[in-house]
């Protein structure tokens, strides 16, 4: 079903969160704009940034067109904060933020405040722990012993739930801990029952070192973070096969490789990097936000093909967008502000991935869809360094410049730190109405639970048109679909049909990897994908992905094993946990997502 609203057409579903969480309300909660007006608030206000830089009227109206036009076609979304946000007195337009936790009391409650604005503000937090002092460690203030990053990170949870960012967007956290911490293995299996820390996502922080013991099968010394002393060593073995098994039980933890990260830290002299935002796209210093944008990739595909000079027109608008972003934001604290001056960050990515390679004729499993991802993102980081170099022409660089591995290599001023992020895009990628980020398709037809007790039957668009044209559609046929959410076993589709339409659990994970790894070679930041596991995954499975993770380059990875969690965004029919109750015979997909992403945390 499409609604048509002030010549946009959106989805039903995409009208329903529009109105619950983006569009403006009045003291009494009526909605007073469309979808429309929403686009020329923020791009209206967004615009209003080129003016700090000499702009004429002529010209601030001219961009706010193109920004209104690259929004309303659908074919660039900016991060949710900046929607809802922008033109508002809150004017916090940024997603992702990066806060410090040093070891002392006042370190952390005085972060815990921090959190807390920038969740009601619309923005979600990540943190490193792992400065903390561990369980039972001395603390000569008060001559007792320290409690441990976990029960610190159960108080930020607790605020979390408290705030509800202002009744929009519900709070979101990732909290990461050195696999060199002695409170490791606390923190491995710290989410191992539902409802607990269910406001943090959580990753272990690998080393080198760690996985070269792993390697070699060898102990690895635990670190006392106080007084850098070795405390004990474990068996890098056994504690990588913890980290796996707990993974495979909850979907936590995931992995950050921070040395990996660090080779491409844009500002080392500033520190290391040692935390990501909630999703992992993002590692970010203390202080630090980022502000995200997404490219449509279904809507670059013209005539069985990508159309390169759009796609380009479109990167150099995102990443002016992005930076005009920064100076037309409010942000929560004086610290943010400094820091997100100084370095400009931001994260121009991607949606509709499989769409594309849908209407490309490519199969997600395949050779030709992980040249597919090299090369358009190589294209997408290649012009975005290309237009950052441009408008430090026009407005001069990040102002930590002179101290960037950019200057010490000799390379032309930038404007911005980074320039590239793959974010989820969990909710902007259902207000464009293609598949999320670089997700394979969840299930070709579902119906989705929304507009009350209304159970809407949606087919992917592509699907159907497809059937139609090669005179194999019905009615029965899509009913069929749905319920199976695959089309691989229904033979009345013809095998080159079926080798396309693939979804999330007709791929082979390691499919997932290349997808993942071939879109981090080109990405400055990094890249937020699931692989997304089913039920009957194995522990070795989740070990095996995790490894290829870390050979082929990755950042950071997440795997998620169907079912493993009470609450997820996606479900399947008849599933063990579905067959205790009343079932739906299709597939039901809630109405707020359609993206491949299985967290609860993945909304940004």
């Amino acid at each position: 079903m499409v609604f048509q609203s002030d010549n946009l057409k959106l989805s039903a579903n995409a009208i329903k969160v529009l109105e619950r969480r983006y569009l403006l309300r009045d003291e009494d909660g009526a909605t007073i704009e469309t979808p429309v007006s929403m686009f020329r608030r923020v791009a209206h206000a967004v615009a209003s940034g080129e003016k700090a830089f000499g702009a004429t009227a002529a010209d601030v109206e001219e961009i706010e067109k193109k920004f209104m036009s690259a929004m309303t076609s659908l074919e660039f979304l900016p991060n949710s904060p900046t929607l809802m946000n922008a033109g508002t007195p809150l004017g916090q337009l940024s997603a992702c933020f990066v806060l410090p936790v040093e070891d002392s009391l006042r370190s952390i409650f005085s972060t815990l405040q921090s959190m807390a604005l920038i969740h009601q503000s619309g923005g979600g937090t990540g943190f490193s722990f792992s400065a903390l002092r561990p369980t039972g460690d001395v603390v000569r203030s008060t001559l007792g012993v320290a409690s441990g990053p976990v029960s610190f990170m159960r108080i930020f949870d607790v605020a979390t739930d408290v705030i509800k960012q202002g009744g929009r967007r519900r709070g979101a956290n990732m909290s990461i801990l050195s696999i060199h911490h002695p409170d490791i293995l606390e923190f491995i299996e710290s989410k191992g029952h539902d409802g607990v820390l269910s406001n943090f996502n959580i990753s272990v922080a690998i080393t080198d070192r760690f996985m070269d013991a792993l390697a070699r099968g060898s102990e690895y010394p635990l670190i006392n973070p106080r007084t850098g002393q070795e405390v004990r060593r474990l068996p890098a073995g056994e504690v990588f096969e913890r980290i796996a098994m707990a993974a495979w039980k909850t979907g936590d933890p995931g992995l950050i490789f921070t040395d990996e990260i660090n080779r491409y830290n844009p500002t080392p002299a500033l520190g290391d990097i040692q935390a990501t935002n909630p999703c992992g796209e993002v590692p970010l210093l203390p202080y630090e936000a980022c502000n995200l944008g997404s490219i449509n990739l279904a809507r670059m595909v013209r005539d069985n093909q990508f159309d390169w000079e759009a796609l380009k027109s479109l990167v150099w608008l995102g990443v002016r967008f992005l930076d005009d972003v920064i100076d037309s934001s409010h942000f929560p604290i004086p610290e943010i502000d400094a820091m997100v001056r100084a370095n400009r960050k931001i994260g121009l990515g991607v949606m509709g991935f499989a769409d594309a390679l849908i209407q490309l004729g490519i199969s997600y499993d395949s050779p030709q869809a992980a040249e597919t991802a090299d090369n358009v993102m190589s294209f997408v980081a290649r012009e975005a360094r290309n237009a950052s170099e441009c408008l430090a022409q026009e407005r001069g660089p990040f102002p930590n410049f002179p101290d960037s591995i950019y200057a010490r290599n000799g390379h032309q001023p930038m404007r911005n730190a980074t320039v590239c992020s793959v974010a989820p895009t969990g909710t902007i990628s259902l207000i464009a109405g293609c598949s999320s980020g670089i997700e394979p398709l969840f299930a070709i037809s579902y119906v989705r639970e929304a507009l009350g007790d209304a159970q809407l039957l949606e087919v992917n668009p592509h699907f159907q048109a497809t059937a139609r044209e090669q005179g194999f559609y019905s009615e029965d046929l899509m009913e069929s679909v749905a319920r199976l959410g695959s089309v691989q076993s229904i033979e009345e589709i013809p095998q080159n049909v079926r080798r396309v339409f693939v979804t999330d659990f007709d791929i082979d994970p390691q499919w997932h990897v290349r997808a993942q790894a071939a879109f981090q070679h080109h990405t400055d930041n990094a890249v937020s994908k699931t692989v997304n596991l089913p039920h009957n995954a194995t522990i070795k499975d989740v070990s095996d992905i995790f490894l290829m993770a870390h050979r082929e380059k990755c950042k950071g990875i997440t795997v998620y094993r169907y079912g493993s969690k009470q609450q997820q965004v996606l479900h399947l029919s008849g599933t063990p946990r579905d067959q205790e109750g009343e079932k739906s015979p299709y597939i039901t997909v809630h109405s707020e997502y359609a993206g491949g992403c299985a967290d609860e945390n993945c909304n940004f």
